[in-house]
């Protein structure tokens, strides 16, 4: 009897271990983007997508540009288009999220309501795509970036992460080249705000060659974007 029951023990002391060293793993997995965020103060970071690319044999295309050779248009093009609350906000919006959720029978149909914080988040360290687990991860994510990085840092960041055209163009640099073969520090008001709308799907909306629709959200931005005197004054 004793024998059987040193037996059961020893057979569950090596699951026991596995169980514990997955734990640990998962541990691990969950804590890694934490440390990255503090890094990334002065490490410039890739985004899982273009990861992905570079596993898959695809093309990307990036180079990456500072926030102060940007054209100030730019961030404040993306601000509006984005973020109207960026400056005020620590991460997260909770009130455009509560009412996103609120009108949307199921999360997958959501649409807005995540801060250019919470798109840095996934770009970084996530998935595309829309469920309750990526967006749990995301919340805690967007909440710590906002506390370690400043302001600036995030958009820079941004700004060189987003994806910006149809065929692996990352970072504005490569988005301003690929639609207007110029450099985001030349970008006019209006192509600034081309390629703010562009955002959502870069993929289907071209910047360089903008249909009726986009030249129309992109006449929204632009004005927002000259009315908007302050939105942008946590970046200097």
């Amino acid at each position: 009897m004793l024998s059987a029951a040193f037996s059961a023990r020893s057979k569950r002391g090596p699951l026991r271990r596995l169980l514990r060293w997955i734990f640990l793993l998962l541990l691990a997995a969950l804590a890694l983007p934490y440390a990255l965020t503090v890094a990334y103060r002065t490490v410039d970071p890739v985004s899982t997508l273009m990861l992905w690319r570079w596993a898959t044999g695809q093309k990307v295309e990036r180079s990456l540009v500072r926030l102060d050779a940007v054209s100030p248009v730019l961030p404040r093009s993306v601000i509006v288009a984005e973020d109207a609350l960026f400056c005020t906000h620590q991460g997260v919006d909770w009130k455009s999220l509560r009412t996103v959720i609120e009108d949307s029978d199921d999360l997958s149909e959501a649409r807005g309501g995540s801060t250019l914080v919470q798109q840095l988040a996934k770009n970084l360290f996530l998935w595309p795509g829309r469920s309750y687990v990526r967006k749990a991860l995301e919340l805690p994510l967007a909440l710590w970036i906002d506390l370690v990085l400043p302001k600036g840092r995030i958009m820079e960041l941004y700004l060189n992460v987003a994806e910006w055209g149809p065929e692996g163009q990352f970072g504005i640099e490569a988005g301003a080249r690929r639609a207007f073969g110029k450099s985001a520090r030349h970008l006019t008001a209006r192509e600034a705000a081309l390629l703010a709308a562009v955002l959502p799907n870069p993929r289907k909306r071209l910047a360089g060659r903008p249909g009726p629709g986009l030249r129309r959200l992109a006449g929204i931005y632009d004005a927002r974007a000259r009315q908007a005197g302050g939105a942008d004054d946590c970046l200097r």
